[in-house]
């Protein structure tokens, strides 16, 4: 009797963490864009110049000056990922319809300023030698300055003045006409100052008749920096939030429906070990959440289908588990022992089945993208958990009942007395 109080107070207290806590998780979750909405793009990246390479250090600065131009326009918990040798994956969940566009532009702006002159050019070249360029600039350095005239300019600091004098100080050699250092962004000539001589100072001037709105702007396209890449959208995708919002509904019934089938069905065919399953596959649905949060993993459709794929996974080893202990049952054994050896009997084939489930997460992880990563991680928490569930809770949930000395009649395990096989 005491070891059926000691099941019921498993059940109860289990349960009622389970019913408290699971709110917040829900609450917690991280969902990805085609359940909260968003858009996805996907960049393949090709060299700035002819001759060019794109390397993994290029791809992985771009990730990050992307990223960077991302959290600037205020998207939330973005998701920049470099993907095979070229290619670049971004997520946004949950962006106002209005702001994509807008950050969509944002983020393919090139933004290179560079500084040119006529040194060692031919008459009709112009501009044509770089003298500085976005590398030699100090990060977020650029600053709205007005004068006395009210007019508007950008002040970028220099990470060294001793090249910029020594710039300023070859150019101001040059003929009167060619004399200037022009400023470009993104190969369009900004202004070109006449130089008359060395400048000493660690920080330059971009003047015009620029609004105030307008040296705003071009504040920002400095500050966001320029891009190591030239990038090329090969797919987007975008999901409004109501879409999302249905598409999540519908899937969280799915499971449900699917749920409540899976308990009918193991104790209308399994009985107390049907109970015992069902206990553990509630307790395990739980772990599986909060593994999730606990990782900060982003749920999405196909990890939601991983999800429930674990579920009947676990399903499956409690399964295998009672259909041994039916088994020894029919041979004449008695309970107990039954019990221990189908337990024993079941649980290489359970590991065998599980670490060949691991083993295709490992893969679809390592060599898979996008969502496919995803499934694979989710995946591979549902067999872990699963094989936590089994083990451990499931099967002591059992021996608690069994050890009960409520339940000894084979026919609440399934078998029917005309099935046992006398020894």
């Amino acid at each position: 009797m005491k070891r059926m109080l000691a099941f019921l107070l498993i059940v109860v207290v289990s349960l009622g963490v389970i019913g408290a806590t699971s709110p917040a998780l829900f609450e917690k979750s991280r969902l990805g864009l085609d359940l909260r909405g968003g858009f996805e793009i996907l960049y393949q990246a090709t060299p700035l110049y002819e001759g060019g390479s794109v390397t993994k250090e290029s791809l992985n600065e771009t990730a990050k000056s992307l990223e960077k131009r991302v959290n600037q326009n205020g998207a939330s918990e973005p998701e920049v990922t470099t993907e095979g040798s070229d290619r670049i994956r971004i997520r946004i969940a949950g962006m106002a319809e209005d702001k994509e566009a807008e950050l969509r532009e944002t983020l393919v702006k090139p933004a290179n300023l560079t500084f040119r002159s006529m040194r060692g050019c031919a008459d009709d070249a112009g501009y044509c030698k770089v003298e500085l360029t976005g590398q030699d600039f100090q990060e977020n350095g650029a600053s709205v300055q007005q004068d006395g005239l009210n007019q508007f300019g950008i002040a970028i600091k220099l990470k060294d003045a001793s090249k910029f004098a020594e710039v300023t100080r070859e150019v101001a050699k040059l003929p009167e006409g060619k004399n200037n250092l022009a400023i470009y962004l993104d190969g369009t000539e900004i202004s070109a100052p006449r130089v008359s001589g060395e400048i000493p100072s660690s920080e330059a001037s971009i003047t015009g008749t620029f609004t105030r709105e307008e040296a705003m702007q071009l504040r920002d396209t400095i500050n966001l920096g320029a891009l190591p890449l030239k990038l090329e959208v090969k797919y987007t995708q975008s999901v409004g939030a109501t879409l999302g919002k249905q598409s999540l509904q519908d899937t969280i019934f799915a499971g449900v429906i699917g749920t409540v089938f899976i308990v009918l069905f193991m104790l209308v065919f399994y009985r107390i070990p049907g109970l015992a399953a069902s206990v553990s596959l509630i307790i395990y649905t739980w772990l599986l959440l909060a593994a999730h949060i606990a990782l900060d993993a982003t749920l999405t459709l196909p990890g939601i289908a991983a999800f429930i794929l674990g579920i009947g996974i676990a399903v499956d080893a409690n399964i295998i588990t009672a259909e041994r202990i039916k088994e020894e049952l029919r041979n004449g054994k008695s309970l107990q022992s039954a019990f221990r050896a189908g337990s024993k009997t079941s649980l290489r084939t359970i590991i065998d089945s599980h670490v060949t489930t691991i083993i295709a997460s490992l893969v679809l992880f390592f060599i898979g993208v996008g969502s496919v990563k995803g499934f694979a991680i989710t995946l591979l928490l549902s067999v872990l958990i699963s094989l936590i569930s089994n083990v451990l809770v499931s099967r002591y949930l059992l021996w608690l009942m069994i050890k009960s000395g409520l339940f000894v009649k084979p026919g609440y395990y399934g078998v029917k007395e005309s099935e046992i096989r006398a020894l």
